[in-house]
């Protein structure tokens, strides 16, 4: 029987795993790994892997011994050594498509409650000030503009959401055609164009090593005065010092982040002592429907290929040439 570990997890079951790799006569041993020690003692005889924030490392994956597929609860791979898996031919799986309204739905929630200010408004009622003049000043959302970084499904669907409330999208996203933009009813822009045009910018790019810190003093030295920034994606993927001296200094209006640099979120950090920052502990991915949609669909990557098929969501393209397993009809 092949051996199948859960290399760590926050859930409070793994029924909807269970349920998938039995199914498939897989067996599921479960571990909570912080370390890359951890992780290849847990792991190093397995045939597959559930991950969720346990580091697969080039170490990690050089010392597994029979491994064939590695399946990340999430759309970010950021937490595997995709390089060191793909050489070693083994299969490295996300899934890209179970929290688009969810995402999309949240990163629009932190959009009206930094345009109409509710969390300040909410603070200042709750300590005893009824002034409206404590919200001054808010603008129409009408004719406002949203710039997103990053194109993909989900943005695309935040794009629909906030065009009916009358909102003009912009969008910076190098490996989007104008065709998918233009069909959207979104222009495309350059990266410097968006930070200069947007009234709210909402971060959609992955994590790597383009990405990283895309959104630093350069860009914040170009905003208005009145832009908010959103980010649902992954918190490196800005500045988080230059975000903190734009919003010190003024040069932005405020910020309404799922995600941070370091997570959790350190006692010390300033961002938690700013009226104009909504902080959330990264939970745009979330709901039931959602959790369990990412669940069985992590442990379908991991049973497929076990099984002998290419899974739906595979990163590694190029192993397609390389390893003999059979397409499915559905995919």
């Amino acid at each position: 029987m092949f051996k199948v570990v859960v290399t760590d997890y926050e859930y409070k079951s793994l029924a909807p795993e269970q349920e998938v790799l039995n199914r498939n006569g897989l067996e599921l041993t479960m571990a909570q790994c912080r370390t890359e020690e951890e992780v290849i003692e847990a792991c190093k005889d397995a045939h597959g892997l559930l991950n969720q924030y346990a580091p697969i490392t080039r170490k990690v994956i050089e010392n597994l011994e029979h491994c064939k597929v590695i399946a990340r609860y999430g759309v970010g791979v950021n937490t595997i050594d995709i390089d060191a898996a793909t050489e070693k031919g083994i299969v490295v799986c996300n899934v890209t498509d179970y929290c688009i309204d969810e995402v999309s739905d949240h990163a629009f929630a932190l959009l009206m409650s930094a345009a109409r200010k509710v969390v300040t408004l909410n603070s200042a009622v709750k300590k005893g000030i009824w002034d409206f003049n404590v919200g001054v000043p808010i603008f129409r959302l009408r004719g406002r503009v949203l710039g997103l970084i990053g194109f993909g499904q989900i943005p695309q669907s935040l794009a629909k959401k906030a065009q009916s409330f009358g909102i003009k999208v912009i969008a910076f996203d190098p490996f989007v055609s104008e065709q998918v933009a233009k069909q959207a009813n979104v222009e495309l822009v350059t990266l410097n164009e968006l930070c200069k045009e947007a009234d709210f910018i909402s971060v959609h790019a992955p994590l790597n090593e383009h990405t990283k810190a895309m959104i630093s003093d350069e860009q914040f030295s170009v905003m208005k005065r009145e832009t908010f920034i959103i980010n649902t994606a992954r918190g490196p993927v800005i500045d988080e010092k230059a975000l903190i001296k734009a919003l010190q200094e003024g040069t932005i209006a405020g910020a309404a982040l799922d995600v941070v640099e370091e997570e959790p979120i350190k006692p010390d950090n300033p961002l938690l002592k700013m009226e104009n920052v909504i902080l959330n502990p990264h939970i745009a991915w979330y709901s039931e429907e959602a959790q369990d949609e990412l669940k069985r669909k992590t442990a379908q990557n991991v049973a497929d290929v076990l099984s002998g098929y290419f899974p739906k969501y595979i990163v590694n393209q190029s192993l397609k040439e390389q390893l003999d397993l059979k397409e499915q009809a559905n995919n």
